[in-house]
């Protein structure tokens, strides 16, 4: 039985507006304003936390250091929490394809490096926290992607094998993950870098949701 995992930010929903907004809330605390754009920044969102500190840093044109990125980081993900789904929206018909592949038994799990506290809220207020069987974020284990390892304990809580598997997410970080694991990765070509992902090399691009099966069994033949 083939075993499906994905990636959440960025590939489930789009979550780069409250992202860049818990960020924003950081810089206008040290009075310099809103420095993140959630339209032109939205692919450093799905970069992380300090991924968009150390943008918004940049942005200043004065001197900065890791430790002020520490500083803020906790403050980012308290305020996140709070506001985690304020923009944040399902992308198009997500919840019917999962829906397809649970009607077919296919195990499912989400492997994130969003905090897992963060993502168990996401997935239930975003409703498809019962989709998945299996819910592994950045601080599950002492490792996260792109060390294989964390995909392999997400396959593994599944009851899944890795030579039946398949990656599904939206960056660098998931075709890396997804290549070191020697198991096939599907980029999704909706995100800010449209179909320009394919330069990853990923087995499979997904378009849209409603095309989800038959890029599995396409990739699934391949592999």
């Amino acid at each position: 039985m083939q075993t499906v995992i994905f990636d959440l930010d960025g590939t489930l929903a789009d979550t780069s507006g409250d992202l860049i907004a818990a960020a924003n809330a950081c810089f206008r605390k040290l009075g310099h304003g809103d420095l993140l754009s959630p339209v032109k920044d939205q692919l450093t969102a799905f970069h992380g936390g300090r991924a968009m500190l150390r943008l918004g840093f940049d942005r200043l044109d004065l001197p900065w250091t890791e430790a002020e990125v520490d500083a803020q980081y906790p403050y980012l993900l308290e305020y996140y929490r709070e506001n985690i789904d304020v923009f944040t929206k399902l992308y198009d018909r997500v919840a019917p394809a999962l829906d397809r592949l649970a009607t077919r038994g296919v195990p499912m799990g989400v492997c994130t490096n969003k905090p897992e506290d963060a993502a168990e809220i996401l997935l239930t207020r975003l409703g498809l926290r019962d989709r998945f069987g299996a819910m592994l974020g950045a601080d599950t284990l002492p490792v996260r992607k792109p060390d294989p390892e964390h995909l392999f304990e997400t396959i593994r809580r599944l009851g899944g094998i890795p030579s039946q598997s398949v990656l599904i997410g939206d960056t660098m970080t998931d075709r890396k993950t997804a290549k070191a694991a020697d198991i096939p990765c599907v980029l999704v070509t909706f995100g800010p870098e449209g179909r320009a992902v394919s330069r990853m090399e990923p087995e499979g691009l997904l378009d849209h949701y409603d095309d989800l099966d038959q890029v599995l069994a396409a990739v699934m033949r391949t592999s």
